[in-house]
């Protein structure tokens, strides 16, 4: 430890708090070494007190400030819930290790008024400074420090003259066996004190074996004012006797800081600080050599590029140091006060300055380092308020500031009443701050809308007058002294017409939009969605200047189904237009219309149909959950929006009763009795039931009749099973000329070389015959089930969502192609897995689907993909591997990926 000398009685005084196990803050904690100093800033304390401590085996010395300044500790806070801890690396607490590395633990501890459990957190921080200067001084508000080196050990141990050079008594060897006898203070007549009684009286004294290091309060009363060059100095002169046996040595340690506000002065713009270039109680020789000179702000220093940057100045004189700052330049703090109902403040900054020189006749160096908070003269300072209101944008926005961080908006008042912050969100004004470009204050923005009643207006020849009058409530922290800061803000607009919606209804939905004044923004959604230019062209969009149509089909998703009769469905389309800037409502639209829909068919051969349709008073309801009586029998196919069954009279639970000449079969749809306890233990919803009903008369007859026609073209192939032989390869390159075989050897490819695939229908001499691509993939293992999976081919088109999608290449008649619809190739550009994205080096697989189509067929599906570019909803969506005996599957690899 670094303070080894007389310490046992300090560490008795104190609490000890045993270390709790943490978890990982929710505050933010930054520790730096910056030369012989660690800096350690916590931020987000919010309304916690903080409480510092030394951490010593597990336990814990709380820093009071009598401790803090006997142990080189500095702590400063703020309002915002920020804290700043100064640590000397050499202080009490620090483990040394030979001079060149100190390693400090503080314990940070948070109680709050709101949380039962105080938060503990633990910081440990590793400072390497090395080489020392003869001597280091450092210059702290609460205290100073000077550590001087001790002369190497030596066989031959000579005793020091009390009339000797002082800074020749250090150059007298000095073995570990030496120890502090007594310490002299020149106060500047001589005060003699024992070790344990200094450390009584505050000091910090330690020794180690290289180093003494001497720590005094700031002042103390051992300490004296000297006039330096003008600029009054706190001095700390001492002598400290060292004896081993009957021999003994003396070593001088002296300090000297400016007092507070010494040699500083004030202008309307600037701060000056005047530092002494030659600090005599200081130097003993009449000649001296200034080595270095740096500034520094909160603790580190500056680069002389950043100096200019920030409009800072740093030079020298015969006499001075001398640093000018502008007033408001960067690095600083504003620190607000209320007089009178009025706003003042003050500009508050910590100045660094580090020295390095050497005196001749000794040859022996000083680092002085000095930090000196600074804060100028209050000035009366009334926020401004700036109008950013843009008419058009139909808000008024002020901006008042800028203030302090130490101030926060309370409330809003007008001529009517007054808001609290939570009253303006709530009535659609946003209210917020940033922080000024200096990063000294900040400023605060607030927006109303010309809508809200606090909003005057009135009407001048076609033009809207709008005026607001605002009082704006602020508080001083933490003393809560109240100031307030007053907005006038007039705005003129020409009147405009909003937009506005109307429709009607046939067998689809009908919606007319009509702009209003001529660009005027807004925005329409459909139902609960934005009207996309995407979407907009799924609905047939047609317009002019003055507005635009959509034709909306009854069974869209955004229609919401209200009522199923027995032939018709009651269906609304809600739209609504918005205004963006304030996210305002402009008008609200709801068409509601009944759509003749046939639910339920009833086929003369026992074939039923039925059509279950979600409805709004069932939200929650998963149409694939639906069955009939027979929960075997689900939906031939289902949606989000509905559900189709197809079944025959004499199954799924369809029970049949005999009527007069005719019969009845009866069925319903439901969800299980599982899923249905399932949905109401989560919610309150109706069960969804759907009666079914087919009656069939006992004595009918049916008349059937045909006709024939000459047929207009040739005959095309249908769909059908049957053995087809597909091969996949993988080319060397583009011309797909050479292919690499796996079954040789596995194909080895680096992460951003393309893989060039071609698929083959073999032994296929018919030109009519396509091979199309429905679906490929890639995976890991030779599985194609397996997971991860990354879609590559998905309904024939590029995966839309692959950020790097595979490019299809034509084919041409040429060399062994006879016939190119027998063919498809593609490029894979790059292999990326989202599960693994940061280890490559591993094989691939490469599966694809494909179907064999009669290219003369107009409605084969599979032969006339159609992939958008500009609409990613309109590409083909993933589907899970299917065993539809339509498709062929094939499978190239492994492919090894090297990253």
């Amino acid at each position: 430890m670094g303070c080894s000398a007389g310490l046992g009685w300090f560490i008795l005084l104190v609490a000890v708090v045993n270390i709790e196990a943490q978890n990982k803050p929710p505050i933010k904690i930054n520790s730096k070494c910056l030369g012989n100093l660690l800096r350690v800033d916590v931020s987000g304390l919010g309304g916690s007190f903080l409480e510092v401590s030394a951490v010593i085996n597990n336990s814990s010395i709380i820093l009071t400030p009598s401790i803090s300044s006997q142990c080189g500790f500095t702590i400063k806070k703020d309002h915002r819930g920020n804290a700043v801890i100064y640590a000397s690396v050499q202080n009490c607490f620090a483990q040394n290790v030979d001079d060149k590395a100190f390693t400090t633990k503080l314990g940070l501890r948070l109680q709050s008024d709101n949380v039962v459990e105080d938060e503990f957190y633990l910081v440990e921080e590793t400072c390497y400074y090395s080489p020392w200067a003869s001597r280091e001084i450092i210059c702290k508000p609460n205290y100073m420090e000077v550590s001087v080196k001790k002369a190497a050990p030596n066989e031959y141990n000579l005793p020091a003259y009390p009339d000797s050079d002082p800074r020749k008594a250090a150059e007298q060897p000095m073995d570990a066996s030496f120890r502090i006898n007594t310490v002299v203070f020149f106060t500047p007549e001589e005060r003699v004190m024992q070790v344990d009684e200094a450390q009584r009286n505050g000091y910090g004294i330690s020794s180690t074996p290289t180093r003494l290091v001497l720590r005094s309060p700031n002042p103390s009363r051992e300490t004296y004012t000297k006039d330096v060059a003008g600029v009054p100095m706190t001095v700390l002169s001492t002598s400290f006797i060292f004896e081993k046996t009957k021999l003994t040595t003396q070593l001088y340690a002296r300090a000297a800081c400016p007092q507070a506000q010494g040699g500083v002065f004030f202008t309307e713009t600037s701060i000056r600080w005047f530092l002494p270039r030659r600090i005599d109680p200081l130097i003993y020789s009449k000649h001296f050599r200034l080595l270095e000179v740096n500034m520094g702000v909160d603790g580190r220093k500056l680069e002389a590029t950043e100096i200019s940057a920030r409009n800072y100045s740093l030079t020298l004189d015969d006499l001075y140091v001398i640093v000018e700052i502008p007033i408001g330049a960067a690095g600083c703090q504003i620190k607000s006060y209320v007089q009178d109902g009025q706003y003042f403040t003050s500009y508050m900054i910590e100045l660094m300055l580090e020295l390095l020189w050497t005196e001749d006749d000794t040859n022996e160096d000083t680092r002085y380092k000095v930090f000196l908070p600074v804060e100028t003269p209050l000035q009366l300072q009334p926020p401004q308020v700036i109008d950013a209101t843009v008419p058009k944008e139909m808000m008024f926005k002020a901006l008042i500031g800028p203030v302090g961080f130490d101030v926060t908006l309370k409330n809003i008042s007008s001529p009517s009443e007054v808001l609290s912050l939570a009253d303006c969100i709530a009535r659609g004004f946003k209210v917020f701050d940033q922080m000024s470009p200096n990063g000294c204050s900040k400023v605060y923005t607030v927006e109303v809308p010309f809508t809200d009643r606090v909003v005057g207006q009135r009407k001048e020849m076609g033009v809207t007058i709008y005026n607001l009058h605002l009082t704006f409530g602020f508080l001083v922290l933490p003393k809560h002294a109240p100031f307030t800061a007053t907005a006038y803000l007039r705005a003129k607009l020409e009147d405009i017409d909003l937009p506005s919606v109307s429709g009607s209804c046939d067998k689809n939905f009908h919606v007319l939009v009509k702009y209003g004044t001529k660009g005027f923004n807004f925005q329409t959604i459909m139902g609960k969605r934005m009207l996309t230019w995407s979407l907009a062209q799924q609905y047939g969009l047609m317009g002019n200047d003055t507005h635009f149509s959509l034709i909306v089909p009854s069974s869209a998703a955004d229609a919401t189904v209200e009522a199923v009769e027995e032939s018709s469905i009651k269906s609304r389309l809600d739209v609504t237009l918005r205004y963006p800037k304030t996210n305002k409502n402009i008008q609200d639209f709801s068409l509601t219309c009944n759509f003749v829909t046939k639910l339920i068919e009833c086929f003369p051969n026992g074939t039923i149909t039925a059509l279950a349709i979600t409805m709004e008073s069932v939200p929650s309801l998963n149409p694939r959950w639906l069955t009939l009586r027979n929960p075997a029998c689900g939906p031939t196919y289902s949606n989000d929006q509905y559900a189709y069954f197809v079944f025959t009279a004499n199954s799924c639970g369809t029970t049949r009763k005999f009527l007069p000449n005719m019969m009845l079969y009866e069925n319903e749809i439901s969800i299980t009795d599982e899923l249905e306890l399932r949905k109401l233990s989560q919610s309150k919803e109706p069960e969804f039931v759907l009666k079914v009903f087919c009656y069939y008369d006992i004595n009918t007859n049916q008349a059937m009749g045909f006709n024939t026609r000459p047929r207009r073209s040739e005959p095309y192939a249908d769909d059908a099973r049957g053995e087809m032989q597909v091969e996949m390869r993988v080319a060397l390159d583009y011309s797909y000329s050479v292919f690499q075989h796996v079954e040789d050897d596995p194909i080895t490819k680096y992460q951003q070389q393309p893989l060039y695939f071609e698929v083959e229908l073999m032994g296929s001499y018919n030109p009519k015959v396509s091979l199309e691509l429905a679906y490929c993939w890639a995976t890991l293992e030779e599985d194609k089930t397996s997971l991860p999976r990354w879609d590559l081919i998905v309904n024939g088109c590029a995966n839309s969502r692959d950020p790097h999608p595979v490019i299809f290449h034509s084919v041409l008649p040429k060399g062994r192609v006879h016939y190119p619809s027998n063919f498809k190739r593609f490029e894979v550009p790059m292999f990326a897995f989202a599960e693994d994205k940061d280890n490559l080096n591993r094989q691939v697989f490469v599966h694809c689907e494909v179907v064999i189509c009669d290219v003369r067929n107009p409605v084969d599906a599979a032969c006339n993909v159609q992939c958008s570019d500009q609409d990613n909803t309109m590409k083909g969506q993933n589907r899970d591997v299917s065993d539809d005996p339509g498709f062929k599957h094939v499978t190239s690899g492994p492919i090894i990926i090297m990253s």
